[in-house]
């Protein structure tokens, strides 16, 4: 399991490599300069490599033609990094402390001690850790622009959210469902020495059942305790032996159907925020809770306010975006190689000095080479 994680963790960094096929082995070939930076053929193909294996990910049956649309947009979208990573260095946005949350998430994530092994798991996989990293930084950066520079002055009114309410009814409309956390409780049976064969004798009845014994005190006690007050979320964290404890317990939904009838007749007749007794399943002793209680049909505007919100807050994204980044453009110098194409340019833009570009693009190469890119 925790092969396959890391390889879905580091796979983006595997395309950070050179390309390989003769065609594009040369990498300093720049197809685009950006003020102080440029964008050379190698990366073009790698972006443009990326988008293909996503797109056969996303849409296997319409893989072909779903690319042949996307990828012309590929050179802009490397361009609007720039314009993005350019902006972020003058606004003073680092990405740091954000780069090192995100690193020592995937670290407990993957249950590994400490960063150099995660480094080590990197490198076991065949990425580059220094390249993975400032992937993510870049990313971090990028969102951070977009959130501060546009994000942030998008609004939206009551008669906006009732219109997309009414436009969408159907699609809200669910069948009745709860959201579930746990806390479980799970038997310890002592774990013995190896015998002379090289295996541990299987625990006795004897220590079976007062494994289940000792389990089934501790969830007791942890009933009472949320009898007294106690918070769901924090006693799952600390006492739990379930993979969701992390998580406070939450399990997420659940539809009518799809849980054992015994857990599914007692958690349905609960209200949110009510909890079940100690409840012996085949994993130890678990307590549940309902943190939500869905009926069937369609849900009130007031109940789906938040993803009304986030739902007009995505559409007007987009547009604004590309607004916002039309006038990085006028405000930038950008030259894009004759054969190649901006897909995002605006006829107000400015190219820079040839003479003076040539001396940054050289720079700007030996930067690369020197962070290892190519």
């Amino acid at each position: 399991m925790k092969s396959t994680t890391l390889t879905l963790l580091f796979a983006a960094c595997a395309l950070l490599l050179p390309a390989s096929s003769p065609a594009d082995s040369v990498v300093e070939e720049i197809v685009a300069r950006v003020n102080n930076d440029i964008i050379t053929r190698s990366e073009y193909v790698r972006s443009r490599d990326q988008l293909k294996q996503e797109i056969q990910q996303q849409e296997p049956a319409d893989a072909d033609r779903a690319f042949a649309d996307k990828q012309r947009d590929v050179l802009r979208d490397l361009i609007d990094q720039e314009l993005l990573l350019e902006k972020g260095k003058d606004l003073g946005i680092t990405g740091d402390t954000e780069l090192i949350k995100r690193l020592n998430e995937m670290r407990k994530q993957m249950n590994l001690e400490t960063m150099e092994d995660l480094e080590k798991a990197a490198q076991a996989q065949g990425a580059s850790f220094e390249e993975f990293k400032q992937n993510l930084r870049n990313q971090i950066i990028t969102q951070r622009v977009i959130g501060q520079e546009v994000g942030s002055k998008l609004s939206m009114n009551k008669d906006e959210e009732k219109k997309f309410y009414d436009e969408h009814k159907d699609e809200l409309e669910h069948p009745e469902q709860v959201r579930l956390s746990e806390i479980l409780v799970a038997p310890k049976p002592p774990v013995k020495p190896a015998g002379p064969d090289g295996k541990s004798p299987a625990p006795t009845d004897a220590e079976n059942e007062a494994a289940l014994a000792v389990a089934k005190a501790k969830a007791d006690d942890v009933l009472e305790q949320l009898h007294k007050g106690g918070v769901f979320a924090d006693l799952a964290k600390k006492d739990s032996d379930g993979p969701s404890a992390k998580d406070g317990g939450d399990l997420s939904y659940f539809k009518r159907g799809t849980l054992a009838k015994e857990l599914e007749d007692k958690v349905f007749a609960l209200k949110a925020g009510d909890i079940t007794d100690v409840i012996r399943t085949k994993q130890g002793y678990v307590i549940l809770q309902v943190t939500e209680h869905q009926m069937a049909g369609i849900p009130t505007m007031k109940e789906v306010e938040p993803k009304i919100q986030d739902a007009l807050y995505m559409q007007k994204l987009q547009p604004a975006l590309r607004a916002y980044l039309t006038m990085l453009r006028e405000q930038a110098f950008i030259d894009v190689k004759a054969g190649y194409v901006d897909t995002g340019a605006s006829a107000n833009q400015t190219k820079p000095v040839e003479t003076a570009t040539k001396e940054v693009a050289s720079k700007t190469l030996k930067r690369k080479k020197k962070l290892g890119v190519f």
